[in-house]
């Protein structure tokens, strides 16, 4: 089978079950960016050399995952119960959210998108998640959707914020905070270092 088939010169695409829609549709939006997000993943992991054993597995997990979710959001038809995302998914999430977060300290301000090249990473692959949430509600609101998708994506997000200032704070540059009175110079908590 070759790689290309020519039949999206249209600019249609397939979805499961054979019905074709244009490349445009909110459906393939939102799980173009979750495929995006996946991406950003690889980025970020292949980037973080010292990246501890357990936080790769997350990661990993999130990456078998965000095909689940992209799948889910890909079949219109939600009688057919192949890849979809379980509530089970998004407490998995929540678990692992509270055991990283309890090692981190409180936070007193915003955390700039900074701290290390992983940290950095992590926080691009955040706002991705949140953009292929957005597009997922979007979605929801003309054509019915699982909703675990959107639950799943949100606690994602979370996730991925919290690992972001794990990796900053292992990498000992500490979260790097937002001071709105001082734009130019960025103030970092140097207390929630290694």
């Amino acid at each position: 089978m070759k790689i290309y088939t020519k039949t999206g010169d249209d600019g249609n695409t397939g979805l499961q079950g054979g019905r074709r829609i244009s490349k445009s549709h909110p459906r393939i939006a939102s799980y173009g960016a979750v495929d995006e997000a996946n991406a950003a993943l690889g980025i970020a992991l292949s980037s973080w050399h010292d990246c501890p054993e357990e936080i790769t597995s997350v990661l990993v997990a999130i990456q078998r995952d965000l095909f689940v979710v992209g799948a889910d959001l890909s079949n219109p038809d939600l009688q057919d119960l192949c890849n979809r995302v379980t509530p089970g998914m998004a407490e998995s999430l929540e678990r692992t959210i509270d055991r990283f977060d309890s090692k981190l300290p409180a936070l007193s301000s915003f955390v700039l998108p900074s701290g290390g090249s992983a940290a950095s990473h992590l926080h691009h692959v955040r706002a991705v998640v949140r953009r292929a949430e957005s597009l997922a509600v979007k979605l929801s609101e003309t054509d019915e959707i699982n909703l675990h998708c959107i639950i799943y994506l949100n606690r994602l997000s979370d996730l991925l914020f919290v690992l972001a200032r794990t990796a900053s704070r292992q990498d000992g540059h500490g979260d790097v905070l937002w001071r709105p009175n001082e734009p130019t110079k960025p103030d970092t908590d140097r207390s929630s270092g290694p």
